[in-house]
């Protein structure tokens, strides 16, 4: 967890503490949430200044990198890269900026899934070494929060992102299919590594309708369960009780358990929920 900086001076300084040589050679695939058109600053979209930032860290180790985007139905993905501002970004540092609708799906199969058992793909998403997941800390009217692990299902290809929000509701079990289905697909695509830009977050009717939020931190993580819940207590929401997070923790596909995860204690203690009112 880093704050007090910019949000690329965070974003370096949370990826400092992590040994990214291991990228050299490697193909890394960026997956911010760019999905929509939206201003900057607004809490919607991740800021560009932490996806350079995490662009600038890994060409630093010899890692081919691309920023890749599925957005919601109707958003051209490079005009939604364009109001984000990354395209001018990206092109001083010879980044591509891949449409990742652009070419057919890939069939992926959900051996563990209760709600969903394939799943449509975007073939980037299984072309890269490695892919990094860089949503923004932000309140989500159907699931809680979407963060790390929510965030990939942006690399479902076109309006097959729909279908978790059409399924009918399961036999035996009074969870929301949404939230299954996540956690289902949380097993078959998971990031190797999180970047949650909290820089500008949002709370109450997000991903687009809530409230911006100031929060200047930036969490990064291996495990993206355990990136969530530390976000989760930065907004001042337990992670156990999003239920996306806690079918998936259940399965042993992350931690969300506080008491098992190791946090930077010095950035820890000046950024725990900023989202709370200051004391009277």
């Amino acid at each position: 967890v880093a704050g007090g900086g910019s949000a690329y001076d965070n974003t370096r300084a949370a990826l400092a503490n992590l040994d990214l040589s291991v990228a050299r050679g490697k193909r890394v695939l960026l997956k911010p949430n760019a999905g929509r058109i939206a201003p900057q600053g607004g809490g919607i979209t991740t800021d560009p200044q932490v996806i350079v930032a995490a662009i600038d860290a890994f060409q630093e180790v010899g890692a081919e990198v691309a920023v890749g985007e599925s957005p919601i139905a109707g958003v051209n993905t490079l005009e939604a890269f364009d109001a984000l501002g990354i395209t001018p970004l990206a092109r001083e540092r010879n980044c591509p900026l891949i449409d990742m609708d652009a070419r057919r799906y890939v069939k992926v199969a959900v051996p563990e899934g209760v709600a969903i058992q394939s799943l449509k793909v975007c073939p980037e998403v299984l072309e890269h070494d490695i892919v990094v997941s860089i949503p923004v800390m932000k309140m989500y009217m159907h699931t809680g929060v979407t963060l790390a692990v929510k965030n990939m299902k942006g690399c479902l290809w076109r309006r097959s992102k729909v279908d978790l929000h059409m399924l009918p509701p399961l036999e035996h079990s009074e969870e929301r299919p949404l939230n299954v289905a996540i956690a289902d697909l949380s097993g078959v695509l998971r990031p190797h590594l999180s970047i949650v830009d909290g820089t500008v977050g949002m709370e109450g009717l997000g991903p687009s309708a809530g409230k911006a939020k100031a929060l200047g931190v930036v969490v990064v993580a291996a495990d993206p369960f355990a990136a969530d819940a530390v976000s989760c207590q930065l907004m001042g929401i337990a992670a156990e009780t999003v239920p996306h997070l806690r079918l998936g923790a259940a399965r042993g596909y992350g931690v969300i358990d506080l008491a098992r995860i190791r946090v930077s204690p010095a950035t820890w203690r000046d950024w725990t929920n900023p989202f709370a009112p200051p004391p009277s």
